[in-house]
């Protein structure tokens, strides 16, 4: 990869290396054109097959220097709001960074619980907008049964630690409340590794 200045086939300009997307067809590893031709390029072509096919096209927005607008929020951003990405004419990714976690979390709220967001919300409201074991701090976890996938309710981040240490298990809890409660079960040895424990 060219280390120096590289002249851009469209603009004629010599630019630093940073300026021309990756190409690994190419004998330097980057792009004939920069970033900024290439963006021109894509969005008059794309222009013309839109209004080919009788489609609509969004207007170029006018945004300043060293910001982006995201589509998906309409707001205007720093490059610092964006993630990397070297395929793309500008070097960003399509969405700002909040837009892409919002999908993100709704991504693995349908992929792991079958839920929307408006599911899981409806949960909450349901619950009194508190975890449904101890009642008082904010419900934010959902909690599912790990053998059925059956969704049970959204509970706080301690509560659903504790389940999982428990592996679930009804009878470790049942003891662990007792043991809470002041009702130690102490298991009795019989034989060398085997304990009774008491009924």
């Amino acid at each position: 990869m060219v280390d120096g200045p590289k002249k851009c086939t469209g603009c004629k300009r010599s630019l630093p290396s940073d300026a021309f997307a990756r190409d690994r067809n190419r004998a330097d590893g980057l792009q004939v054109r920069c970033r900024e031709c290439v963006a021109e390029y894509s969005a008059a072509h794309y222009r013309r097959r839109r209004e080919a096919m009788g489609k609509s096209v969004r207007e170029k927005a006018d945004v300043p220097a060293g910001r982006k607008l995201c589509r998906t929020c309409g707001e205007v951003k720093p490059h610092s709001e964006w993630h990397r990405n070297a395929t793309a004419p500008d070097g960003l990714s399509t969405r700002c960074k909040s837009c892409r976690a919002t999908q993100g979390r709704q991504d693995h709220l349908k992929r792991q619980y079958g839920l929307t967001e408006a599911e899981r919300d409806g949960l909450i409201a349901s619950q009194g907008g508190v975890c449904c074991i101890c009642l008082s701090a904010p419900a934010a976890h959902v909690d599912h049964c790990h053998k059925t996938g059956r969704v049970r309710g959204v509970l706080c981040f301690s509560c659903n630690a504790a389940l999982g240490q428990f592996k679930d298990r009804p009878d470790a809890i049942r003891r662990a409340a007792a043991y809470v409660e002041g009702n130690a079960w102490k298991p009795t040895l019989v034989a060398p590794g085997v304990y009774q424990l008491p009924s």
